[in-house]
C-alpha cells in the first residue's frame, strides 16, 4: 500500500525523522492559508500523487508571494501530472502538499528497502540525491553504498556512520545523519514497510540533516497490525477494479492487454500470463483467487475481469487442492449468465473434483471452449482473441 508524501513525513516525524514544516490543502484558498500560517518568505506548493518524477513532471512550484501560491495551487489541482511511474494516463491532483522552503546546501539520497537476495533489509545511500536513483544506478553503481542489516541487532551505529562517510556528510553533521538513519530504519520495520526512500535528504544552511521528500511503501499483508497506516489509503489514487477485489480478499493487478486471466495460485497465475505471452497473446490482469475461494469470491472475480473493457477474452486455469474444481465452475457459470457472457471463454480445470467441475460447465449451456492443458489453453484463447 502506498501513502502520499505528507502523510509519509508525518509517520517519519513520529520517530524522530526531521522533515520541514507542512501542511495538505484540497483547494486555492486552504493553500493560501496554510502558506499564511507557515509565515515563511518562500513556500513550496507540492502536487500529491503515488508516483515520483513530480519535479520533472511539473508538479512541484517555489512561491515567493502568497498570490503565487494561490495560482500555483490553481494550476496544479486538477491537473492531470504524468511521470514515469504513472504510465501515459497520467494522475490527476487533488491535493497538496504546502510546505515551508529551506536553505538547501547539498542532495543526497537514503533508501531502505528488503533485498530478496540476501533475505536482508538494506539500507542505500548516495551523493547523488534528487535525482531517479534508477538513473544513478544505471550510470554511475559506484556512486550507491549499501548496508547489510541483521535482522537480530537491527541498524547498528558504525553502519549509519560508514554510510555517511561514504557519501559525504559534513563531518560536523555525521551524527545528526547517523540519528536520521536510525530513526529510518526504526519507521521502516516497525510499520512493516517494503520499502522506504528519501530523494534528496538535504543538509541546509542552519546545519540540520532534513527529508526534503518522503516515499514509504507498506506491506499489504501486515496492514491489519497497522490500523494507523491503513486510514491513510487514498482509494482516489488506486485503481477501481483492484479496490473491488481488495474487498474480496482477491489479489488483483490490472495490467495492458485483452486476455482476463483467472487463476488459482500466483506462481500458476504467472505461468498463465507468461504463456498467454508465448502464444502472441497480451494479459489484461494478474488474478489469483486463492486456494480456498468460494462460489461467490469466484463470482466476485469474473465480474471484475469482464468490467475491463479491453478485455477480448477470458482463460481460466485453475488445478484443483485445496480449490475444488467445481467450486470454480460454479463460480463461472454463475458470474457468466448474471453478466450476459459474449465474450469468448476458455476453461482449463485439472484436480479435486475436475469431472464435477467440467460436468457442470458442459451442462450449463454456455459457449465455454475446454482446454486440455495450460498451454492448449493459451493457445485457444489467443486464437479466439485475435
Amino acid at each position: 500500500m502506498n501513502i502520499h508524501e505528507y502523510q509519509g513525513k508525518e509517520v517519519l516525524k513520529q520517530y524522530g525523522v526531521t522533515v520541514p514544516e507542512g501542511k495538505v490543502a484540497f483547494s486555492a484558498d486552504e493553500a493560501v492559508e496554510a502558506a499564511k500560517a507557515l509565515g515563511t518568505p518562500v513556500v513550496v506548493v507540492k502536487a500529491q500523487i503515488h508516483a515520483g518524477g513530480r519535479g520533472k513532471a511539473g508538479g512541484v512550484k517555489i512561491a515567493k508571494s502568497l498570490d503565487e501560491v494561490r495560482a500555483y495551487a490553481q494550476e496544479l489541482l486538477g491537473k492531470v501530472l504524468v511521470t514515469h511511474q504513472t504510465g501515459p494516463e497520467g494522475k490527476e491532483v487533488k491535493r497538496l502538499l504546502i510546505e515551508a522552503g529551506c536553505d538547501i546546501k547539498k542532495e543526497y539520497y537514503v533508501g531502505v528497502v528488503v533485498d530478496r537476495a540476501t533475505g536482508r533489509v538494506v539500507m542505500m545511500a548516495s551523493e547523488e540525491g534528487g535525482t531517479e536513483i534508477e538513473e544513478v544506478a544505471a550510470r554511475t553503481p559506484e556512486k550507491i553504498f549499501k548496508e547489510v542489516i541483521d535482522p537480530a541487532v537491527g541498524l547498528q551505529a558504525f553502519q549509519a556512520r560508514k554510510l555517511a562517510y561514504s557519501i559525504n556528510i559534513p563531518t560536523e553533521l555525521v551524527g545528526k545523519a547517523v540519528k536520521f538513519m536510525t530513526a529510518l530504519y526504526n519507521a521502516f520495520v516497525d510499520k512493516d514497510c517494503s520499502i522506504a526512500e528519501i530523494n534528496p535528504l538535504v543538509v541546509t544552511g542552519d546545519g540540520n540533516v532534513m527529508a526534503l521528500d518522503a516515499k514509504l511503501n507498506f506491506d499489504s499483508n501486515a496492514l491489519f497490525r497497522h490500523k494507523d497506516i491503513l486510514e491513510l489509503r487514498d482509494l482516489d489514487e488506486e485503481d477501481e477494479k483492484e479496490i473491488q477485489a481488495s474487498k474480496f480478499d482477491l489479489s488483483y493487478i490490472a495490467l495492458d492487454g485483452n486476455i482476463g486471466c483467472m487463476v488459482n495460485g500466483a506462481g500458476l497465475a504467472m505461468a498463465t500470463m507468461d504463456i498467454i505471452k508465448y502464444y502472441g497473446g497480451e494479459p489484461a490482469n494478474f488474478l489469483d483467487v486463492g486456494g480456498g475461494a468460494t462460489k461467490e469470491k469466484v463470482t466476485e472475480a469474473f465480474k471484475i475481469i469482464l468490467s475491463d473493457e479491453n478485455v477480448k477474452g477470458i482463460f481460466v486455469n485453475i488445478f484443483g487442492g485445496i480449490m475444488k474444481c467445481d467450486i470454480i465452475a460454479e463460480g463461472v457459470v454463475a458470474a457468466a449468465k448474471e453478466l450476459g457472457l459474449s465474450r469468448p471463454l476458455v476453461v482449463r480445470l485439472e484436480g479435486t473434483n475436475v469431472e464435477l467441475g467440467k460436468k457442470i460447465l458442459n451442462e450449463s449451456g454456455l459457449n465455454i471452449v475446454a482446454a486440455d492443458s495450460m498451454a492448449d489453453g493459451a493457445q485457444k484463447i489467443v486464437a479466439l482473441v485475435k
